[in-house]
């Protein structure tokens, strides 16, 4: 898992739109990337559209928010329409990138082991330096925490 301080790592990924966005593209700005489990499901759908609400005030702080997950493009953009989604999805289908993070974990089901993904948030600063990070994230109030973090960060 990548840790508070460390330099993340670089990627390349399509959007919703089959639009490739590369970490390089993103330099200058402060990133909220969040990584979720499955698109259209209750907590994501929560956590998407708390995002979306949110997303004025974290663009007031010059950040931009990105949610990663290994559905495909054309299933964000269903999820987009269906939710009226104004953030970005990245499409991690090889799941190569969410390794990279470390958000790619063993996970316990009903006494059924498989790999997925860990519900993670990170902030990352205009030097690409991860500057926050929550690991195992509850969705109830977790945009509420990140954006205070955020603000705390600018103000430094």
């Amino acid at each position: 898992m990548i840790q508070i301080d460390e330099k993340a790592p670089e990627f390349c990924l399509p959007n919703q739109d089959d639009v490739e966005i590369c970490s390089r593209d993103l330099k200058g700005k402060w990133v909220v990337l969040y990584f979720y489990p499955k698109d259209s499901t209750p907590g994501c759908t929560t956590e998407a559209c708390e995002f979306t609400e949110a997303a004025p005030d974290f663009s007031s702080l010059d950040a931009v928010i990105i949610g990663v997950s290994a559905d495909s493009t054309k299933r964000h953009r269903n999820f987009i329409e269906k939710q009226n989604l104004a953030i970005t999805l990245l499409s991690d289908e090889s799941t190569e990138m969410m390794q990279e993070y470390g958000v790619w974990q063993l996970k316990k089901n009903y006494g059924k082991e498989y790999m997925g993904i860990s519900r993670t948030t990170m902030i990352i600063d205009p030097d690409g330096v991860v500057k926050a990070l929550w690991e195992k994230v509850r969705v109830k109030e977790h945009v509420a925490k990140v954006k205070v973090e955020l603000e705390r960060l600018t103000a430094i």
